[in-house]
């Protein structure tokens, strides 16, 4: 094993939650925190726009960022990855096997794709029909075959559990059914969306609005279906009924998959975990309930909201005040309400902007009805969201 090395404040993770935190805690001329950010991966990427990218608005290209030209100044970028947390001794082992020892913990180290669990699904995904936006190495597959659809079965699924952005697996459908219009297909195609959740929408108010869409748009949904497994060969996609019980298998031509998700293998086993396998935190002041020195936000924490970039961009702020409240043993004042954000891409110009906290009341920020479908919020989320992103979120500046 490597020497051991310290740092004041250490946060695992260089995505979108890491790298906020580590922006505002080494912002100021005058900032002297010994902060570092724990993260392998060479290439950042904003992900919402994988939506777009998918639906062939946007090349993938401009999603993606070095990790250098993200990691702020005054951090420093330790290329590792963590294998183990020794939180009683303040201690991470990473993969390479150094030891770092830290005073305070931010743990931000995002989601976890389980490809494996369907089983099909991996050997399957890219080809034959089978495409996810879920992947940068993939989501190109999903334009290829919304744009080469000629008719049929086009499925799309969600699963239960948490997932990035809990819209993001009815955007893409939306937007497909679009471009099958578009293309003169539509009448000959079959639009499934099939789901474990029990409505299209956890929030009343945006749940009734896209009701309606669903409607409109003559899709057919099937609530409380989970996708056990993909049999490439017949294009058929096996789901259990979680209310029967019963295996329900479907013929499909184009298969958008969401694949589980869950909190990374090396957080579930450690001792900062839930029973669920998420970082267990107080869901207003975001620090961890047994370890003190511990915070956490984003996709990995056990925060009863939407695990999206907007969540983050109000998370952030908390994580930074109440840690250094704690390092001055001062109380911690500083709140996060569950505030979350879903822009719904309802189809080619058109969104509905989805804003709501933890008690599910809409919390909206134009002085208009956001529930109703506009052009104006598809260019936020087209143009302004991704600058807001660069330029803004991960400099520590909003």
């Amino acid at each position: 094993m490597s020497p051991s090395v310290h740092h004041q404040v250490v946060i695992v993770g260089g995505g979108s939650a890491g790298i906020t935190v580590a922006a505002r805690l080494t912002g100021g001329w005058f900032n002297k925190l010994d902060v570092a950010v724990i993260e392998p991966s060479d290439k950042h990427y904003y992900q919402p726009l994988w939506t777009l990218v998918g639906a062939g608005v946007f090349d993938k290209k401009v999603t993606e960022r070095s990790e250098a030209s993200v990691m702020p100044k005054r951090a420093k970028w330790i290329r590792d990855a963590v294998s183990e947390f020794h939180s009683d001794e303040n201690a991470i082992v990473t993969r390479s096997g150094q030891r770092i020892t830290y005073d305070w913990l931010v743990v931000a180290a995002g989601i976890q794709i389980n490809w494996n669990k369907i089983p099909g699904l991996k050997e399957s995904i890219g080809h034959d029909g089978v495409c996810s936006n879920y992947s940068f190495e993939y989501v190109d597959s999903t334009w290829e075959n919304i744009h080469n659809f000629k008719g049929g079965t086009a499925l799309f699924t969600q699963p239960s559990g948490a997932v990035k952005c809990g819209g993001a697996p009815q955007k893409i459908m939306y937007l497909a059914e679009d471009a099958f219009r578009r293309a003169g297909v539509r009448d000959k195609t079959k639009v499934v969306f099939a789901a474990a959740s029990p409505n299209i929408f956890a929030v009343d108010k945006y749940r009734v609005a896209l009701a309606k869409i669903i409607e409109r748009k003559q899709i057919e949904c099937l609530f409380r279906h989970e996708l056990i497994q993909i049999r490439p060969q017949p294009k058929e996609a096996v789901f259990k009924n979680l209310d029967s019980g019963k295996l329900v298998s479907i013929h499909y031509d184009m298969l958008h998959v969401t694949p589980p998700m869950s909190a990374p293998n090396f957080i579930a086993q450690s001792s900062l975990a839930d029973k669920d396998g998420w970082v267990e935190v107080d869901k207003y002041t975001l620090r961890h309930t047994r370890f003190a020195n511990v915070f956490s936000l984003g996709d990995c924490s056990n925060l009863p909201t939407s695990k999206t970039g907007a969540a983050i961009r109000k998370q952030a702020p908390v994580v930074v005040a109440n840690l250094r409240a704690a390092m001055r043993a001062a109380p911690l004042q500083a709140k996060y309400d569950g505030y979350t954000s879903c822009p719904v891409v309802t189809g080619y110009g058109k969104l509905i902007l989805a804003e709501f906290d933890y008690e599910k009341n809409p919390r909206e920020t134009f002085p208009f009805d956001q529930s109703k479908e506009r052009w104006s919020m598809y260019l936020l989320k087209k143009y302004v969201l991704p600058l807001f992103y660069w330029k803004g979120m991960l400099k520590g500046r909003t």
